[in-house]
């Protein structure tokens, strides 16, 4: 009812409310954050609170091998060792290559 109301009737945009939901979290949490971009592709957040980094990347499902390489694959020119993680609806967290799949749920009830 309310995603009609402000004109979200498309099931398409969940991503966007998850990034929107993640990117007000992460302000509350006191993070700078910013969109990043590596070569042709971007990063959904870089986070910056202090002398600390981490970056995300939001979706709403990875229900495709073709999904989990695109959110995965972005981190995997960022050479550097913050954390990274790629946020979903997903029950079942998946690890590539020391990034860090985690349910969106989970993260927004963990401790920062």
């Amino acid at each position: 009812m309310v995603r009609h109301a402000v004109g979200l009737n498309n099931a398409n945009a969940i991503d966007q409310v998850l990034e929107g939901i993640v990117y007000m979290e992460l302000k509350r949490r006191g993070y700078d954050v910013h969109v990043g971009k590596v070569g042709d592709k971007e990063i959904d957040f870089i986070a910056r609170r202090g002398d600390t980094v981490s970056y995300y990347q939001v979706t709403y499902l990875l229900g495709s091998q073709q999904t989990v390489d695109r959110e995965f694959g972005v981190f995997e020119a960022v050479r550097d060792n913050w954390p990274k993680y790629v946020l979903s609806m997903d029950d079942f967290p998946q690890m590539r290559n020391g990034i860090r799949g985690m349910n969106i749920i989970d993260w927004l009830l963990a401790k920062d």
